[in-house]
């Protein structure tokens, strides 16, 4: 038990350390941006050119992985988010961060190789379980991305306001924490694939070609399909609460940061702690049904809400929905895939979801700004009410290992 533990901890604080650098980025994108003269619509662009290039190149990298490991592959994408975010913190013109976060996409293969990592070193009982590691890597993340994001850039414009310094210096921080945790990952991260289960050399798989080679698998295909659908409704979210809660209860941005990392303390504490107890007395199938009638719930009561008390309410109910629909959804496909294709499923996973990052947003901006400030959320409410018809139409063949 103690070496399949140790792994999972070192992975956990590879995972957990890259997105303390990417929660420092997100909420900083915008406002850089706009200080080089961007549009709305160019800052929405800015956000989806990451999730855009992510979305073609992670089965590329999942597939690498199956073949050479997945030591090198995490290796290699957290030297590329450090370089990117290096570049940011140094970027004099908005070209340049359009093709810091481009690179940064490109090399975002991170997620994806380490939810097919976990996989590597445990059993299909406990592997939709220890999923809820990444969830809470992320949760945490975002915690304290933002909050430390936050006093570099208080820092930064006491400095100067020549990059890297001013705006662009929480970039820099970020930059520090990747380098950081491409040496952490160097001397400590174990190769997690053993020999007999790498995949042989193939002839090169166009990216369409691997996408519909899982996509019309049965159970597999529609799972994906579900975790694409959740996230543009996630994504809608995302580009508007800021919006929402200015205009309707007129909070500030640090007001709005402390919602969000709410949020992600919810997450958290669902995918570090919750779901571990949960999914040994319900099992996978059951917790992914319930999880996305929170969601739909939640999400839904965003669009009603007319107080704090409501919002705070709706907020519990839709981060407890997405806690829990995000590892079961993983640990279904993975326990679903065969031991020499997890590299492969979980990099066309993640550009189900890297799409669905650049779908929701420019829908959310585009509801937001023509149907008014609820309709993201009503939207997007009804789209995951369409995942939970779906898994609901193939609950009998969604696996429930953990379940005692």
């Amino acid at each position: 038990m103690s070496k399949k533990k140790s792994p999972l901890i070192i992975i956990f604080l590879t995972v957990f350390i890259d997105l303390v650098g990417f929660g420092i980025i997100i909420p900083l994108s915008p406002y850089l941006a706009k200080s080089f003269g961007a549009t709305g619509i160019e800052v929405g662009l800015l956000m989806a050119v990451y999730s855009l290039a992510q979305f073609f190149f992670s089965p590329i990298w999942g597939r690498l992985s199956d073949k050479f490991g997945r030591r090198p592959i995490i290796l290699i994408s957290v030297l590329g988010a450090a370089i990117s975010h290096l570049a940011f913190a140094f970027a004099s013109d908005l070209w340049i961060l359009f093709a810091a976060r481009t690179f940064a996409g490109i090399f975002g293969a991170n997620i994806s190789v380490a939810t097919a990592y976990i996989a590597d070193v445990t059993d299909s009982k406990n592997r939709s379980k220890n999923m809820g590691i990444i969830g809470a890597a992320f949760g945490m993340g975002f915690i304290l991305g933002p909050a430390i994001g936050g006093l570099l850039a208080e820092l930064g414009e006491s400095l100067g306001s020549t990059p890297p310094y001013g705006m662009g210096f929480p970039a820099l921080g970020a930059s520090l924490i990747c380098f950081f945790n491409f040496c952490f990952a160097y001397f400590k991260l174990p190769e997690s694939l053993k020999p007999e289960n790498r995949s042989g050399v193939e002839k090169r798989v166009s990216r369409f070609k691997m996408i519909t080679e899982f996509i019309v698998r049965p159970v597999i295909g529609p799972l994906m399909f579900v975790n694409g659908l959740f996230v543009v409704g996630m994504g809608q979210m995302e580009a508007t609460l800021a919006l929402f809660v200015k205009e309707e209860f007129k909070w500030d941005l640090r007001t709005t940061s402390f919602a969000f990392a709410y949020i992600g303390v919810m997450i958290a504490f669902t995918q570090g702690y919750l779901i571990r107890k949960l999914l040994p007395k319900y099992g996978e199938r059951k917790l992914l049904a319930f999880g996305l009638i929170l969601a739909v719930l939640g999400m839904g009561w965003i669009g009603l809400s007319n107080s704090v008390t409501d919002l705070a309410l709706a907020m519990t109910l839709f981060a407890l929905g997405n806690g829990l629909v995000q590892p079961t959804n993983l640990g279904s496909l993975s326990l679903l895939a065969s031991e020499k294709e997890q590299g492969r499923v979980m990099g066309v996973n993640q550009s189900f979801s890297a799409m669905g990052r650049i779908i929701g947003p420019f829908l959310g901006g585009v509801f937001f700004d023509k149907l008014g400030m609820q309709s993201p959320y009503l939207v997007s409410a009804g789209l995951m009410l369409v995942c939970f018809l779906i898994v609901s139409m193939m609950y009998k063949k969604i696996p429930s290992r953990a379940e005692q």
